[in-house]
């Protein structure tokens, strides 16, 4: 049997995680982020209603790569499982962003001749903050806790 040849020393593209229940995918082939914001109704009072202003989606496409994939394929399935259950969702982690309180909408598997020892994924998550406070103190520490990695690198 060939080793793999991932290289386990790398930093992964991108981890999603809840707790210590990490995933993390080191072959990232695409990610995108969209952000929609929401516009007051025409004729509407000036007063404004306490209620989330954007929704954001995080697209990713990848691969779980050599012997482990069919575990981090297990884990994913549950993370995505975990994501709707209790008050907290899932951190995702990557060099576009850090999010929080995010919830796996999609989750789908392939799989080819062409690729051994690989199982591609693509993995569709939604931003589902908690209302009030800490929804927006989540995202301020998610924010400063990706400056010290940029600066920490630099």
């Amino acid at each position: 049997m060939a080793e793999s040849f991932l290289n386990y020393v790398a930093i992964p593209s991108a981890v999603i995680a809840r707790g210590m229940a990490a995933v993390p995918l080191f072959a990232v082939t695409s990610m995108s982020l969209s952000e929609t914001y929401h516009l007051p109704p025409i004729g509407s009072s000036t007063q404004k209603a306490i209620v989330a202003t954007h929704d954001d989606t995080v697209s990713l496409s990848g691969l779980l790569v050599g012997p482990e994939r069919f575990g981090w394929k297990l884990a994913l399935e549950e993370l995505a499982d975990a994501s709707k259950r209790g008050p907290n969702g899932l951190t995702l982690v990557t060099s576009m962003t850090i999010r929080t309180e995010m919830q796996i909408q999609s989750l789908s598997f392939s799989a080819s001749s062409a690729r051994k020892e690989v199982i591609e994924v693509a993995i569709s998550l939604a931003h589902m903050p908690s209302p009030g406070a800490r929804g927006k103190l989540l995202d301020a520490a998610a924010l400063g806790v990706a400056a010290l990695a940029d600066w920490s690198r630099s």
